[in-house]
């Protein structure tokens, strides 16, 4: 029986949707239950350290390799049985892009565009003009690849992986061996083709995923240990807590804060600028509407920075693996 349930008629499939998602090879359980959605239009970061099953993932999702268990969807499109058109409908990126080097890019580029689709001339150079102008390249369209930097490069795997304009972009580690203007350019890239497609992309620079991802998955040891909007994932690693920098409150509003039904605590320390406030709570939407309106009820209170902590991803990242290696562990 198939283990997916296809999506009503009415309902969009998800670009990307997977169920217990599973791969051997031979002893060797390289993925272990995988269970995925991956919104449309959305810029999705797929994260884990090495041997975590993300490439395997990627060649599943591909028609690349056969599950040994479990199934995967692209656009509704079970990924082995109807791997030719899924292909159709997605653009890749590999870790490592390789062209001939003899070739320019605007040749690179009408090659690969052959592949897909016959086009007239002036459809093939609307098109591959269009795939230059997005990426940046259009000034060096007509000079050999031989002579590309490994930046340059990069943005024109990513114009070949988009020459067809699929509706889905799997890129693995688009911006790895970069320097930080290199990769600030992909990353310009990947939020212009946000309108345009879905992205899916690994990396192992948690940063990157950080400033440009919607929506971010964590594997270890073949197994999800997360997946969440960023945001979400940023700001679930303890209770929820608003720090504020304030000067000139007094004890009384710290009392009447503290007794609210939703306050878990208050700590007040100082500050440079005054004293910080580190509130935290059982209910946000209370504290997003309440919490600033309190602090200030005395005419003479100064705020001069109220927000929500957050963490960096590499520490929720480093948390969620280690946990997941250690459940892995244990039932093994």
């Amino acid at each position: 029986m198939d283990p997916m349930r296809r999506a009503p008629p009415s309902t969009p499939a998800a670009a990307i949707e997977t169920k217990g998602l599973s791969k051997r090879y031979g002893e060797t359980v390289a993925l272990d239950g995988l269970d995925l959605e991956v919104p449309r239009n959305s810029i999705f970061g797929f994260l884990g350290p090495n041997g975590a099953g993300k490439s395997t993932t990627m060649k599943l999702l591909l028609g690349l390799a056969h599950p040994t268990g479990g199934a995967a969807r692209v656009f509704g499109l079970d990924a082995s049985r109807d791997s030719l058109a899924v292909r159709g409908r997605v653009g890749y990126l590999a870790q490592e892009p390789r062209f001939y080097d003899y070739m320019t890019a605007r040749e690179t580029l009408r090659f690969v565009l052959g592949f897909f689709e016959p086009l007239g001339a002036r459809e093939t150079r609307l098109r591959v003009d269009e795939a230059l102008e997005l990426v940046g390249l259009a000034r060096i369209a007509d000079r050999s690849i031989r002579g590309l930097s490994g930046g340059e490069r990069q943005r024109l795997g990513i114009a070949q992986a988009w020459i067809h304009r699929p509706d889905l972009l799997i890129l693995d580690e688009p911006a790895a061996s970069l320097d930080p203007m290199g990769r600030a350019d992909v990353l310009n890239i990947l939020r212009r083709l946000r309108d345009r497609a879905t992205v899916f992309f690994s990396t192992h620079i948690l940063d990157d995923v950080q400033r440009v991802s919607d929506t971010v998955a964590i594997l270890a040891r073949g197994r999800r240990v997360a997946q969440a909007p960023i945001q979400e994932l940023l700001t679930a690693k303890e209770a929820p807590t608003f720090v504020a920098e304030v000067r000139d409150v007094d004890d009384e509003a710290r009392a009447d804060i503290e007794r609210l039904p939703w306050v878990r605590s208050v700590q007040v320390g100082a500050s440079e600028r005054g004293t910080t406030w580190r509130v935290t709570v059982t209910d946000v939407a209370r504290a997003e509407a309440d919490l600033l309106r309190r602090l200030l009820q005395d005419p003479a209170a100064v705020v001069v920075e109220f927000r929500r902590v957050a963490f960096e991803l590499e520490d929720v990242f480093l948390d969620l693996v280690k946990e997941g290696s250690d459940a892995g562990h244990a039932n093994r």
